[in-house]
This record gives structure tokens, C-alpha cells and sequence, in this order.
């Protein structure tokens, strides 16, 4: 079943073209488990090849993203959000809680939706504890957008120079991951840094 999963994920990026990237990243960024992985590296080797254009395929990519990530927000905003409040209580999800977590990403909900784009496991959940806390719609939009952008960009670059090749991708994908995860702390570490030194 999942090796029929795959072939189609790369059937639909091959016969939808950029359709099919942007319909693909937007249930990535749902709670489906669409890997981004399988969608944009085939597309870069694509660009390689020159079937696709480039920047066409991160315009699709990051819009889809963010359309994806726009459906968890509205749904956690209008859905997930009264049921915590009347319900909360039963599941362990106290009025503190949820005032806590209305702080903390009022206060770093940008750095958050950033950073959280770039973490597998995370990167399509973000956005709901954004749409819970009722995160500003427009700074929740531009984050998301360069979270995506970003990862879209290492990946179909990614597929751009090593695409045809897939003895490298299996050698050097663990590094993509590591590497990601190092700019994190840095954008973590760097942003711990500057809160401390305006609040002395």
C-alpha cells in the first residue's frame, strides 16, 4: 500500500505538473502524511530536465502550503477553539492552559510558525495551535509562507542537483535534515538572544 502511495504522489507531480505540486503541498500541510520530500525533489530533477520551470514550482509549492496550512488555522480558529473552551476542562485542557498558550503565541507566534515550517513531524501541525490562540491571519500568512518557501527551496534544489541520482539523495538526505535542524537552533538560539537583550 504504500509503495502504491508513492508511485502515485509521483505520478500526480509528473501528469498534474505544477497543479499537482500545489494540490499535493496543501494536504502536506493538512494533517495528511504527504512527505514534501517525494514531491519536490522529482519536481527539481524535473526543472533540471527542463520540463518544469523552477520558480514556477516554488510559487505552487509555497501557495499550496499555505493553503494547506490555512484550512488547520480556519478549523482550529472556529472549530478547535469553542470546543477547548466549553470542553477543554475533560481533556486536561484547562482555562490557565489555554490563556498560557494564547501568551505565548501572541508574544512568539512568529518565530514559532517560522521555525516550525522547518521540522519534520511539526512543520504541518503549526499551524493549529496558531488558529487555537487566534494568531494575527496576516503574520500567520507571511511565517508560513517563509517557513514554506524555504523548505520548498532546499528541496527542490535538492532534486535540482542531485535528482537523477538517487544512490546520493539516500547519502545526503539525512544531512538536509540535520542541516535544517542546526539553522533552527540557530533562528531559536539567535531570537532567545535578542528577547534577552531588549528586556535588559
Amino acid at each position: 500500500m504504500l509503495h502504491d502511495f508513492i508511485n502515485w504522489i509521483l505520478a500526480t507531480v509528473h501528469g498534474w505538473g505544477y497543479t499537482g505540486i500545489f494540490f499535493l503541498m496543501a494536504l502536506e500541510s493538512t494533517v495528511l502524511p504527504v512527505p514534501s520530500e517525494l514531491v519536490l525533489i522529482p519536481a527539481g530533477y524535473l526543472a533540471h530536465q527542463g520540463e518544469m520551470n523552477f520558480w514556477l514550482i516554488m510559487l505552487a509549492s509555497t501557495v499550496g502550503s499555505l493553503a494547506g496550512a490555512s484550512l488547520n488555522y480556519v478549523v482550529a480558529m472556529w472549530v478547535g477553539r469553542p470546543f477547548l473552551e466549553r470542553w477543554g476542562r475533560y481533556f486536561f485542557v484547562r482555562p490557565a492552559l489555554l490563556h498560557k498558550t494564547d501568551a505565548f503565541f501572541l508574544k512568539h507566534g512568529a518565530v514559532s510558525t517560522f521555525t516550525g515550517r522547518l521540522i519534520p513531524g511539526i512543520r504541518h501541525l503549526i499551524s493549529i495551535p496558531a488558529g487555537l490562540t487566534r494568531m494575527n491571519p496576516g503574520t500567520f500568512a507571511l511565517y508560513t509562507c517563509l517557513g514554506a518557501g524555504l523548505w520548498s527551496l532546499i528541496l527542490t534544489l535538492f532534486g535540482y542537483f542531485l535528482g537523477g541520482n538517487e544512490a546520493l539523495i539516500r547519502e545526503y538526505q539525512h544531512l538536509i535534515t540535520a542541516g535544517v535542524a542546526a539553522f533552527v537552533a540557530l533562528v531559536i538560539g539567535g531570537y532567545w538572544w535578542w528577547n534577552r537583550r531588549r528586556q535588559a
